[in-house]
């Protein structure tokens, strides 16, 4: 274990040997974040992924500088099916540790193969369109389209889970329960599916009820359809047959008449209420089940947006990192002479103008005016000869790029920045010839290009 203050390693007295900080609070942070890593590694070898997600959290959330832990949620989310959760974390982990960092491989395996990751997008837009669906009650179309996310990713828990309360909800309960038990096999552990199970076996017959149905109808596959046909009996047909018929019938309708139909009609107006009653508690229970669904869509949501903010920091560090080695790299030129000035500047030129005006330091800033003062002459001349030849040879766009290079790295060179005017004004693109002419008026007044700058505003605007 490391000190956080000096970076020494601890020993086991309760304050570091190398600084002296009392390290007590420390180590038992760092003991608790181990614990869970711990508890989550074994719970992800039993399958039970839902805990083990919960515990390496809680360990990132501890020290999130936790290499094993980080790399191993994104296996536990990629194993879910949720493959940007993974590459999240993957990243995050190359980020703190580039070298000697399994998560690496991970990445690679994943990029390197342009066909998989396509595949890994297409999954998540058809999700999101299921999803969509489902919010239009469109619900046919959303199982569809959880049908195809699941053909392209097998491994989508989320996608069985909905795909499973959409069977739900048209009390399709065969249906359900091999979706949930595609669910479990995945993640033996996890709290919806348990609980949409819990579900579809109280609603589905029993045992008892099936073997009565199989006696009395036969059952077989035709197809991916199951056919049930009754037992059909073959009586002889006879004249004590036909005699029983007619006095059954006689006696039925007496009966009937008289006895059961009233009995009837009320019994099925009772029958028609309780159903209708269950019905409605059936709805109201898959409305909670529903805004339940919801409020974990938009937990998600929330987490995948504070990775895409930690995956932007990080984007952001590289880009300084970038910055940071084009500079040291066109110092190490202007100091050993291992290139020109042309040279230089084109490695400094790699450095953008944002990276300096909003994120540089002033160390950085410094270092960069040193570097373009000592070059700028020589570059400035450079590109103003290669910039004014192709101004005469007619080769507006390379006198354009040239000239503004000209004039950045001499500001007052004159002539660059009213040629420049000229090749815009040439090119056809009279907005930007009409701002530059202004900025040769601004900036050197009384002077012949000044003037010859008025004359050329008056020609385009007139």
């Amino acid at each position: 274990m490391i000190c956080y203050n000096c970076g020494c390693r601890l020993s086991e007295k309760n304050f570091c040997t190398g600084c002296g900080a009392d390290v007590t609070l420390y180590k038992q942070i760092m003991y608790a974040s181990n614990r869970f890593y711990n508890e989550g590694l074994e719970k992800a070898q039993v399958r039970d992924l839902s805990g083990a997600i919960h515990c390496l959290r809680e360990s990132l959330k501890l020290n999130k500088n936790h290499i094993d832990a980080r790399n191993l949620l994104g296996l536990v989310y990629f194993e879910c099916g949720e493959v940007v959760a993974a590459l999240s974390e993957w990243v995050i982990s190359k980020n703190i540790r580039s070298e000697k960092n399994i998560a690496d491989d991970y990445i690679n395996m994943i990029q390197n193969n342009p066909g998989r990751l396509e595949t890994f997008n297409q999954t998540v837009k058809k999700y999101n369109q299921a999803l969509a669906y489902c919010q239009q009650d469109s619900l046919d179309l959303a199982i569809i389209q959880l049908k195809k996310v699941l053909s392209m990713n097998p491994r989508f828990l989320q996608a069985h889970q909905l795909l499973a309360l959409l069977y739900i909800n048209s009390q399709e309960w065969e249906k359900a329960k091999k979706e949930l038990d595609k669910c479990l096999r995945i993640d033996t552990n996890n709290t919806t599916t348990l609980r949409y199970l819990k579900e579809v076996e109280a609603m589905m017959p029993s045992e008892e009820e099936r073997g009565k149905k199989k006696k009395e109808a036969i059952v077989y596959q035709s197809g991916n359809d199951t056919v049930i046909q009754p037992v059909s009996k073959k009586d002889n047909v006879g004249f004590h047959t036909v005699l029983n018929i007619i006095l059954g019938i006689a006696i039925g309708v007496g009966i009937a008449w008289f006895l059961v139909l009233p009995a009837k009609v009320q019994n099925a107006q009772s029958k028609a209420q309780a159903e209708k009653n269950a019905i409605s508690e059936q709805l109201d229970a898959k409305a909670v089940e529903v805004a339940d669904l919801t409020r974990q869509i938009e937990a998600l949501q929330q987490e995948k947006d504070s990775l895409n903010s930690s995956l932007s920091e990080a984007q952001g560090v590289n880009i300084a990192v970038i910055a940071s080695d084009e500079l040291i790299e066109a110092a190490i030129m202007y100091i050993n002479k291992t290139g020109d000035e042309m040279e230089i500047a084109g490695v400094m030129e790699q450095i953008t103008d944002e990276y300096l005006e909003k994120d540089a330091s002033e160390n950085f800033k410094a270092l960069y005016q040193t570097l373009i003062d000592e070059i700028g002459p020589t570059a400035a001349e450079n590109y103003y000869n290669v910039g004014y030849e192709a101004f005469r040879t007619e080769e507006y766009e390379t006198a354009i790029e040239n000239l503004e290079k000209a004039y950045k790295y001499e500001p007052e060179n004159g002539e660059a920045l009213f040629n420049l005017g000229n090749a815009y004004y040439k090119s056809g693109d009279t907005a930007s010839a009409i701002s530059v002419y202004k900025q040769v008026i601004e900036k050197f007044p009384d002077t012949e290009k000044a003037r010859k700058s008025e004359n050329y505003i008056k020609e385009i605007q007139g």
